[in-house]
């Protein structure tokens, strides 16, 4: 079916995607705002409003949420990206109203108690702590901080312990009031989904009373790495190691080119890095490569988790198989199985509603306009292996971030 889009008065925009015979529906409303788009002292705002939103409404509480989407076998949660912050619901298709309703009046008209702010002002600490112990996160963190330094890019989205504990119910109020006007918002729906129903919940998100803020203009993160090597000693038994260089923008031509280029090197089991590093050698029981898109920056990173004393060796091997793609180029069945790779799991998440929603959401988000799934993989048939070869050369040619986390003090390299 096609893709169904209404731009309403308010400044909203409605895109729905219809699939005959689905047994669930999956809603979703889209904030053009992320942790990249909070001043300094609230960083951390958008995240502190995901957890708001479930804590209370107007008219329910956040107990009566919970019981209501999970008496129809539904589920309804949240994330917050650097770019922007989504809610979303999923429900049987007998119950689309239900998530439809709860959704919109989440987002809506949530209730903002002081006591509900300082409780979950404590639930964020905790998990602040707990991301700070997590080493594979912190050191996915690092990398990226080592790229793009104070750039708001380069910081944790969770926010940091201080501005979590200063802020107020006041400034979370009036982030809310600003970012989350009608024309900030993009609410998408996936499976049995009624359009006309999707627009009629849209219709009732009225003009915030405070001024509108629209998502900044946006500064571009730095060109050179703000740190080359960076080492946080924690006394446990695995070095976490990440690699990073600088990636590409989510709407660069390169971009298939680069996607296929990241599942030779780390992005699968027949990849370079999971075969030779884990397989061939068994240094490390995780090892991977992903690549990660911004509105004009991007970043490829590989990670690995290993034991401090191959930590060395295994940053040594994977700079050692970046500079032998780099040199040698890949194969044509390492390019055919990329690529086959690439375009059979796009077809598959279109059989779960949550992954078509969530595509809408995030082209939405991205480029305000949502590729069909047939230009998108005619865009990924066209990628050859000249082209990855030169993004390869592109991109791996310059000297990598190196972060490690562990009993390590220093990398070795």
């Amino acid at each position: 079916m096609p893709i169904e889009r209404t731009d309403l008065p308010n400044g909203l925009a409605v895109v729905t995607e219809s699939i005959p015979g689905s047994r669930s529906a999956s809603f979703g409303c889209w904030v053009r705002v992320g942790g990249r788009d909070e001043p300094e002292p609230v960083a951390g705002a958008s995240h502190f409003l995901e957890h708001l939103l479930f804590k209370g409404t107007e008219a329910h509480t956040g107990k009566e949420i919970s019981e209501a989407i999970e008496r129809v076998g539904g589920e309804i949660n949240a994330h917050t990206a650097h770019e922007h912050t989504a809610f979303y619901a999923r429900v049987p298709a007998t119950a689309t109203d239900v998530g439809l309703d709860l959704l919109s009046e989440v987002v809506a008209s949530p209730a903002f108690t002081d006591a509900d702010v300082d409780s979950e002002r404590q639930v964020i600490l905790e998990e602040l702590h707990l991301a700070e112990d997590e080493g594979d996160d912190k050191v996915l963190s690092l990398a990226h901080e080592a790229l793009w330094g104070d750039h708001p890019l380069g910081r944790e989205v969770l926010g940091r312990v201080d501005s979590i504990e200063a802020m107020s119910r006041t400034e979370i109020s009036s982030f809310f009031e600003g970012y989350y006007q009608p024309e900030n918002l993009v609410l998408v729906a996936a499976g049995a989904v009624d359009h006309e129903a999707v627009v009629a919940a849209g219709e009732r998100f009225a003009p915030r009373s405070g001024a509108s803020t629209p998502p900044s203009t946006r500064s571009a993160p730095n060109s050179e790495p703000s740190s080359l090597r960076t080492v946080l000693h924690r006394p446990n038994d695995v070095a976490h190691l990440a690699l990073a260089w600088p990636g590409l923008a989510a709407d660069h031509p390169d971009r298939y080119a680069l996607s296929v280029a990241n599942q030779i090197f780390g992005g699968g089991l027949s990849s370079r890095l999971f075969q030779q590093v884990r397989e061939e050698r068994g240094l490390a029981y995780s090892v991977f490569s992903s690549v990660s898109a911004y509105s004009d920056a991007g970043s490829l990173v590989a990670y690995a988790g290993t034991s401090p004393d191959r930590a060395a060796e295994v940053v040594e091997l994977i700079r050692s198989l970046a500079a032998t793609l780099v040199t040698n180029g890949v194969t044509e069945r390492e390019w055919a199985v990329a690529r086959g790779y690439l375009e059979g799991a796009a077809l598959l998440s279109l059989e779960d509603t949550s992954s078509v929603m969530a595509r809408l959401g995030n082209h939405m988000c991205a480029r305000r306009t949502v590729t069909p799934i047939d230009e998108q993989l005619e865009r990924l048939r066209r990628v050859t292996v000249d082209d990855v070869d030169r993004v390869l050369r592109t991109h791996l040619t310059v000297e990598p971030v190196i972060c490690a986390v562990g009993p390590l003090d220093e990398i070795g390299v």
